[in-house]
């Protein structure tokens, strides 16, 4: 599709890699793997280019065999681009590929991008974010959360097993989800922040039934007669050991029982010699994020979301 002197098309499969990675960003180093895996296609990876040079670009992500995209989680512009147009491109580009990818009349899927996180402080890396983002609100999405990206290594520390709590397996989905439930009263994620057994259970069913790693390593806390506490989701995705979810129930908070359940998270995963483990919470659940700096896990990124009304 041309448009003046542009043309905006989606890239024809993996020999044009090299052109669509020409604008750099921290997942073009997935892109093959992601395109061979089925997790990205083609026809959801567009560009914008006058004659050879990429001006503009944006992708979606979904799962293997997944039905459609999941999420947008490449915008990028030509930060070096003369001129002031190179944001006007990026929203031409964005509203051409999701007239052409997205189906009519459906809610674009969610936008996410990982940033430095110490993007603020830095004026060249703060405007190449808020560029992309300018993008976005120029299509109608609106800042949903900003989320710390937590990492856990191998040379930190091991944490040690709770002396308070007894860990047992999930007995089932049906367990895990009514325990999800409970947790959202009074979340302070924003993706929960809906309708609490709607989202637990399509959490549950996007999310942690879809994980390949084995559901043995999932725990549920409970004091030593039993009684629930709290849950930890150690898994493994697509990409690397994560703790997917660790939640402690609204009736046992204030109680310093996540220092026990992230610990018995870490530990699942360590003994599986792993190279690292990764986390995530919201930028506002300071209580989360302190817990995950006291069992040894470095801020190393940023995320940002947005998503259409």
């Amino acid at each position: 599709m041309k448009t003046n002197d542009l043309t905006m098309r989606p890239i024809t499969g993996c020999e044009e890699l090299d052109l669509f990675s020409q604008l750099p960003y921290v997942l073009n180093e997935e892109l093959a793997d992601d395109l061979a895996t089925g997790r990205r296609r083609p026809e959801w990876m567009w560009v914008a280019l006058r004659g050879d040079r990429l001006l503009a670009r944006a992708a979606w992500w979904s799962r293997p065999a997944g039905d459609g995209p999941l999420i947008l989680d490449v915008v990028d512009i030509e930060d070096s681009a003369s001129g002031s147009d190179h944001v006007d491109i990026g929203v031409r580009l964005l509203q051409t590929a999701m007239a052409a990818t997205l189906p009519n009349g459906s809610r674009p899927p969610e936008y996410s991008r990982f940033v430095p996180p110490d993007w603020r402080e830095n004026a060249v890396t703060r405007l190449t974010v808020e560029n992309r983002m300018a993008v976005l609100e120029r299509t109608g999405a609106r800042l949903l959360v900003e989320r710390l990206r937590l990492e856990w290594r191998p040379e930190s520390p091991v944490p040690e097993p709770s002396r308070r709590l007894v860990f047992r397996p999930v007995h089932d989905g049906e367990e895990l989800v009514a325990l999800m439930a409970s947790v959202l009263d009074g979340t302070l994620d924003a993706h929960g922040r809906e309708s609490a057994p709607e989202a637990a259970v399509r959490h549950y069913e996007d999310e942690l039934a879809r994980y390949t790693s084995p559901r043995d390593w999932w725990r549920i806390a409970t004091l030593p007669h039993g009684e629930p506490v709290g849950f930890v989701i150690p898994a493994r995705n697509d990409y690397n050991p994560i703790i997917a979810y660790i939640a402690v129930l609204p009736s046992h908070r204030g109680n310093g029982y996540i220092d026990d359940i992230l610990a018995e998270g870490t530990r699942v995963l360590a003994e599986q010699h792993v190279p690292r483990v990764r986390a995530s919470t919201d930028l506002g659940n300071i209580p989360m994020a302190n817990a995950f700096q006291r069992a040894g896990y470095i801020n190393f990124e940023r995320q940002i979301n947005m998503t259409w009304s």
